[in-house]
Parts: C-alpha cells; sequence; structure tokens
C-alpha cells in the first residue's frame, strides 16, 4: 500500500499575531463544536479513497490546536484510527503555544496517540514576545516544556524566528543556548517574513518598525546553523535541525514530494498528481459538505514537468539535496538530461554542488535558493 501523510487544520487561536497570515480566527470558541462536527464528516468523505493507503503521519496545525479542549482533538484522531488505515502509523504532531497547554491536555494528548509536541516559542525574550504578538511568555514556556517532558514526551520541537524588529545577533545566541540546553529533540529555526495584509507588514509600510538589514539577518541564520551544528543536531532543511534520527517525518513527505491529505478550512492536498484545497471560509466550506461533496475550492493537475520541477525544487530544501538515483527511479530520466544547463550555470556560480550522487545548495546558495528556483520552473 502506497503511504500516506495527514495534515488536519485547526483555524482557532487565542490572539492573532501580527505577523500571521494563516487562516485562524481568535476567540470564536462558539464555532469549535460545529467545525470538528464537519472536519470529521471531510474525513468520512476521503475513507473510500483512501482505504489504498497507510497513514504514515499525522500532522495538526493551526491556528493554535492546543487552544482546543483536549477532547476535540480526541474525537478527530479517535475517528482518523477507526476509520483509516493506520497500523504503520509512525507519527503525529499537534502544535501548540505555551500558554494554552496544560497537564491535561497533554496527558489527553499522550492518551490519543500523539507523540511529538511542536511548540511555538520564537524567543525567549519578552520584549520581542510582545512586539510580535505573542501571547505568552519565556516562563510560560519552561513551565509547560517540563510539563511535556514529565509526562515522557521523548519528541518535541520548538520553532524559533529571527529577522524580528529590534532584534540583534545577540538575542538570537541567547534563545538558542537556552532552548538548546534543554535538550530538545528538532529546532526549527525560521525567518520572519512580512506577508501581505498582516499588521507587521502595515507598520513596516508605515515606517513604525524597522527589522535588521538582509547582511544582519543572513548572519542571524549563518549563527544558528553554525552553533546548533556545533551543539550536535544536524541542519535536515533550510531551516530545521533534528537530533540523529529526530527530523520531522510528515514534513519530509512534503520536501520528498509523497502524497499528502489536508482536512479542514483552507487545508491542501496533493494526491494522485492532483494538487487541491479547501475553502477557506466556513459557510463555504459547511455547504459543500452538506451537499455531501468534497469542500474542494480549486484544483490544478501536476502534469509530468511540473512534477519534474517540483521535486527538484522541494528536495533541494533538503540539506543533503537530490539523490541522482532516486530522481532516475521515479522520473526514468537523469534530472541532467532536463535541467542539464541549469545546473551548469549554477554551479559555476557556486550557488550548487554537484557530483555523481546528488545535485545540493552550497552555504551561498542556500541564501540565494530562490534564484535558483525560478530557473526550474517550467
Amino acid at each position: 500500500m502506497k503511504e500516506l501523510g495527514i495534515y488536519i487544520h485547526i483555524p482557532f487561536c487565542s490572539s492573532k499575531c501580527y505577523y500571521c497570515d494563516f487562516v485562524s480566527f481568535p476567540h470564536q470558541d462558539d464555532k469549535i463544536d460545529r467545525y470538528i462536527d464537519y472536519l470529521i464528516t471531510e474525513i468520512k468523505e476521503y475513507r473510500e479513497l483512501l482505504k489504498e493507503y497507510n497513514v504514515k503521519t499525522i500532522f495538526i496545525g493551526g491556528g493554535t490546536p492546543s487552544y482546543l479542549e483536549g477532547k476535540h482533538i480526541g474525537r478527530i484522531l479517535e475517528y482518523i484510527y477507526k476509520n483509516l488505515n493506520v497500523d504503520t502509523l509512525e507519527e503525529v504532531t499537534i502544535e501548540s503555544n505555551p500558554e494554552t497547554l496544560n497537564r491535561e491536555k497533554l496527558k489527553l494528548y499522550k492518551e490519543y496517540g500523539i507523540n511529538r509536541i511542536s511548540i511555538g516559542v520564537q524567543s525567549l525574550n519578552d520584549y520581542l514576545l510582545k512586539a510580535i504578538g505573542r501571547t505568552h511568555t519565556s516562563m510560560d514556556f519552561y513551565r509547560n516544556f517540563e510539563l511535556t517532558r514529565n509526562l515522557d514526551f521523548k519528541n518535541i520541537n520548538v520553532d524559533l524566528m529571527f529577522g524580528l524588529p529590534n532584534q540583534t545577533i545577540k538575542d538570537c545566541e541567547e534563545t538558542l543556548e537556552k532552548v538548546v540546553k534543554l535538550g530538545v529533540e528538532h529546532i526549527s529555526y525560521y525567518s520572519l517574513i512580512l506577508e501581505e495584509k498582516t499588521l507587521m507588514d502595515k507598520w513596516y509600510i508605515e515606517g513604525k518598525i524597522k527589522l535588521p538589514g538582509e547582511d544582519i539577518e543572513r548572519e542571524m541564520y549563518h549563527f544558528g546553523i553554525n552553533f546548533l551544528k556545533n551543539q550536535g543536531y544536524k541542519h535536515y532543511e533550510i531551516s530545521n535541525f533534528a537530533k540523529a534520527g529526530m527530523e520531522c517525518k510528515h514534513n519530509l513527505f512534503y520536501w520528498q514530494l509523497k502524497p499528502y491529505v489536508g482536512f479542514g478550512l483552507a487545508a491542501h492536498s496533493n494526491l494522485n498528481h492532483k494538487r487541491f484545497w479547501n475553502f477557506n471560509k466556513f459557510k463555504d466550506y459547511y455547504n459543500r459538505l452538506d451537499e455531501k461533496r468534497l469542500p474542494i475550492v480549486e484544483e490544478e493537475n501536476i502534469d509530468r514537468e511540473m512534477e519534474v520541477a517540483e521535486y527538484l525544487i522541494m528536495g533541494l530544501r533538503l540539506i543533503e539535496g537530490i539523490n541522482k538515483n532516486a530522481f532516475f527511479n521515479r522520473f526514468k530520466i537523469k534530472a541532467e538530461d532536463i535541467y542539464g544547463d541549469v545546473f551548469e550555470k549554477y554551479k559555476e556560480q557556486g550557488l550548487l554542488y554537484i557530483d555523481d550522487e546528488c545535485i545540493r545548495f552550497t552555504p551561498r546558495g542556500l541564501d540565494l535558493s530562490n534564484i535558483v528556483y525560478v530557473d526550474l520552473l517550467p
């Protein structure tokens, strides 16, 4: 049977962070019960289609899934366990914010088979947290991290951000040192991206906030890479670091272009050579399911040319890059026979490293990856 990753979108949260452009809604608790009902209905509509798949990973994201009561998460997972093929399920992740975790929820997560907790920390500088609209403090994180460990969760990810307003390299260093000292298994280290129509984008345009310059932002990134590698973490994807064997299996589905299906508002899927995504408004999502139809707002076919391009673009996000044999086994053609001129161009510019086994970014290529991606698009 084919392997499958599942993403579940929980669009509720306690407050909207100033940089957030995800489909999420603060303080709409009255919608939660109905949403969970419909989300389970959506999963039910997929049972026949997914009977040929073994679910390998489940990722519950948002929004803030930990904002919900544990019983809501339990309803979703119990339905999946009873109705889909989960005999070879390896990883179940839930995203959380420190202020929404507690012992009761964590105990329920354990009972429901969740074995990976991803905590959105972003920084351990309380001033910076307040400046980006986070509602937790560093002490909230420490308290709930200890709770998580005491309940024997052995796979914890911490999300961190750099390039924040008024952030310094020293801030990044202090946060990384404190997180590493706790022995977390996985660290995601992301650069702030100002998305259109977010509060921070508006403030930046109006000159109300100032971001670190490009050189400083890149220095923050490379400091993080060097520091984490020296602390024994494997840099395995552009923004992700893990202790040995603790890479995020679910995200590897995306980067290795394996099939995945998303349930819930605005969730995306990649299945059977099609990419499709759901409505992002409750009313539309509910109405389509009431009609006994999948709540898909749009879809597109992925032809061979696009699949090749996406395989290369996503695969180059991985530090080990593209394995040439794996590419040939999948497409029955050598990557160089399609993109030889592009590869040679960026090899000469020092952005790509190419040998008999792989094609991967150089350290400089990681900084200029978007330039390469443009030339890979069909």
